[in-house]
Parts: C-alpha cells; structure tokens; sequence
C-alpha cells in the first residue's frame, strides 16, 4: 500500500473516529493533543488501527508513536 493511500485512510478514519477536521490532522502534530486522547482514548485508537490493518502494535512501540507521521511511518513499514 503506497504511503499517500494509508495517509488518506488514517486520516478519513480518525476524522470520523474521533470527529474532527481532516484538516487539522498535520503530519508533524502530536496525535494526543490533536485527537484530545486520554490513555484509553489512544488504546482504542490503536486497536482500530491493528483491526484496520490487520497489523499487531505490541505495547512497547506506542511510545514511539508520538505524531501522525510517526503513525503513518509505523504502519507503513508494518505492511511491508
């Protein structure tokens, strides 16, 4: 899956999700503080993420996943 086309479906997806303007969703804005995601807010968000992409996010790399580009680069290179 090219990157452009997980960026437009992440995005669609959390526009809907957690209903707010794709515009706002930048790929260097924190997606915390974007999304106004609680701890349990962001466990959901990543378990919509896994059942999307049929991908398994272990506990240990959510710290790594602090802005949306470092979403989109995480699911990028776990299709792969």
């Amino acid at each position: 899956m090219a990157r452009e086309d997980i960026i437009a479906k992440v995005n669609e997806m959390l526009a809907e999700e957690f209903e707010v303007e794709q515009s706002t969703l930048l790929p260097d804005a924190k997606l915390k503080e974007t999304l106004n995601l609680d701890s349990l807010s962001f466990v959901d968000l990543i378990a919509l993420i896994q059942q999307t992409y049929d991908i398994n996010i272990p506990v240990e790399d959510l710290p790594k996943v602090k802005t949306f580009n470092d979403l989109y680069d995480y699911i990028e290179s776990r299709l792969k």
